[in-house]
């Protein structure tokens, strides 16, 4: 075989192996679409999402109101908008890293790697068959929240923004989780190190207090967390306020954990033997 033929064989073999936008994009869908069969069957997956939103809200509304706002009616309207970023954040980081370590372990992730489709396509699958969970999970958040009180001040087109800003975060976030379930070989240990990385994100922020009643350490925190931004930018969206700067804050680390983590868990993914 002449040298011109080795390098047209490898420059065959690397376009066949580069990816293709359009293949992939279908081929996750495909997979997106095998996972939402397995949620319709097992309808329990769904929980969670279902009965999340009504805890937290209950939780923080009827225990804390009271002692932080002195009225449950007022508390309601300042922690609404940070329980909506909470439920957002945690309706995709625990259950889908879950879901792909349960299916690396079964072997399923193997008979993937056997067909011809894209590499990354069954980490995407799994991610957008995730989106459901976070509209029911929103819906079923702003019915409770509607029946106990809570009112959004604004207007309908920003409650959606709202809504839409909380669950990009929610989506770059479970990508933390989708590294963590390829990398990580037992389904507990998942759990485990997804809530030790959810936490610190979740509950250091001004979204059951206001910031300056916080010490001054944990302001420094709080001034830094992405999940501190979303929380102002969908209190100033759902009960008013300014919003550009948390806005665009949001936005920005989104990209970034999308431009880190979702590179670095299919790269994870695709040397896991």
């Amino acid at each position: 075989m002449t040298d011109t033929a080795i390098d047209t064989s490898r420059e065959t073999r690397a376009a066949e192996q580069r990816p293709r936008p359009f293949p992939l994009v279908r081929h996750s869908l495909v997979l997106a679409g095998r996972s939402l069969i397995k949620t319709r069957r097992n309808p329990g997956l769904l929980s969670d999402a279902l009965i999340l939103p009504i805890i937290f809200l209950l939780l923080f509304v009827y225990l804390f109101g009271g002692a932080v706002a002195g009225s449950t009616q007022e508390y309601l309207q300042f922690i609404f908008p940070g329980v909506l970023v909470m439920t957002m954040v945690l309706a995709g980081m625990v259950s889908v890293g879950i879901a792909i370590n349960v299916d690396i372990k079964k072997g399923v992730f193997d008979r993937f790697r056997s067909l011809p489709i894209g590499r990354s396509a069954p980490l995407l699958g799994l991610v957008i068959s995730d989106i459901p969970r976070y509209v029911i999970a929103g819906a079923v958040l702003f019915a409770t929240g509607y029946l106990m009180g809570f009112r959004v001040e604004t207007n309908l087109l920003a409650a959606l923004a709202a809504l839409g800003l909380a669950t990009l975060l929610g989506f770059a976030l479970s990508w933390i989780t989708i590294l963590i379930g390829v990398a990580i070989k037992e389904e507990t240990v998942v759990t485990t190190v997804g809530f030790v990385a959810i936490f610190p994100l979740s509950f250091g922020t001004s979204m059951a207090v206001p910031e300056d009643t916080m010490p001054g350490w944990l302001q420094a925190w709080v001034g830094v967390n992405p999940v501190s931004h979303a929380v102002d930018a969908c209190r100033g969206l759902l009960v008013g306020g300014p919003v550009a700067g948390d806005v665009i804050a949001t936005l920005l680390w989104s990209a970034g954990f999308l431009a880190v983590f979702a590179p670095l868990a299919v790269r994870v993914y695709r040397r896991r033997s």
